[in-house]
């Protein structure tokens, strides 16, 4: 698909300048460049919507963990008194 796309001159110089010392061609420097962006707003939309649907499960079932408890499974990874997640309790 071919999508003309308008940049001012700066940018279009900064472009160039680092397509050149990559090696690579400006239009592979702009698709990785909006690959990229591309890829990290999908991920913190999923991460947003997985949160919303957390909030939503919490405020209908009132299951949790607290942050401290959390954080204590978190730092016994790798210990000797690694165990499972903590169950989510009212």
């Amino acid at each position: 698909m071919a999508t003309s796309l308008k940049i001012d001159d700066t940018l279009k110089g900064r472009v160039q300048h680092l397509a050149a010392i990559r090696d690579r061609s400006a239009h592979w420097i702009m698709c990785e460049a909006i690959r990229a962006y591309v890829d990290r707003e999908e991920a913190r939309e999923s991460f947003k919507a997985e949160a919303l649907a957390s909030w939503a499960e919490y405020q209908e079932t009132g299951l949790h963990l607290t942050g401290e408890e959390m954080a204590d499974w978190l730092n016994s990874w790798g210990t000797a008194d690694e165990g499972e997640c903590p169950p989510c309790h009212v």
